[in-house]
């Protein structure tokens, strides 16, 4: 790893890669990339990471941040403070992944990407909501169709705007955390 990325815009997905790739993390302004580095491992990474949705950010060279780490506690306590998060939200991935119907993973997913962006608008499509979810990209459209026929959601070519945010938190099966951001 040579660079870590914070991001102050838009929203990472990490990604275990193989045969059928599937979203194990996400994150966007609460987050960074390259987390195992705050643990003190400078092994290669075993996933990949995707911008997702469009944004800016910061990248800091990977020696350079070790050394911040070593010279601040406080960093390094915030870092992992972040990291803890981040585990919570990938047991919740996995819950809903095993747990789950395609309709209340999708709530959560559009909840936790639109936590990160900021903004009840999103620029996705359904193929990429597919790979995301680890479904077909016929499930995520009839899935969509439940969501927006029911009021929770409208949707456009390429664009999903969020219209009831509780009612796609009720409809998550219990598995949407709300974000924490770092402080």
């Amino acid at each position: 790893m040579t660079h870590v990325y914070f991001l102050e815009s838009g929203t990472a997905s990490v990604v275990a890669p193989g045969t059928h790739p599937l979203e194990v993390g996400l994150f966007g302004r609460e987050g960074m990339s390259g987390y195992s580095f705050v643990l003190g491992n400078d092994d290669p990474v075993l996933n990949d990471t995707y911008m997702q949705v469009a944004g800016n950010g910061h990248r800091i060279e990977a020696a350079r941040l070790r050394a911040c780490i070593d010279a601040s506690v406080s960093l390094h306590r915030v870092l992992l403070t972040s990291l803890h998060h981040y585990l919570a939200q990938t047991i919740s991935t996995a819950l809903a992944n095993g747990r789950s119907k395609i309709d209340a993973r999708l709530c959560r997913w559009l909840l936790m990407a639109s936590d990160r962006v900021g903004s009840p608008k999103l620029s996705l499509t359904h193929e990429f909501l597919g790979l995301m979810l680890g479904v077909r990209r016929a499930g995520v459209t009839e899935a969509l169709k439940t969501l927006d026929l029911a009021g929770l959601i409208d949707q456009k070519r390429g664009q999903i705007t969020l219209l009831d945010r509780k009612k796609l938190e009720q409809n998550s099966n219990g598995t949407y955390l709300r974000v924490h951001m770092l402080t």
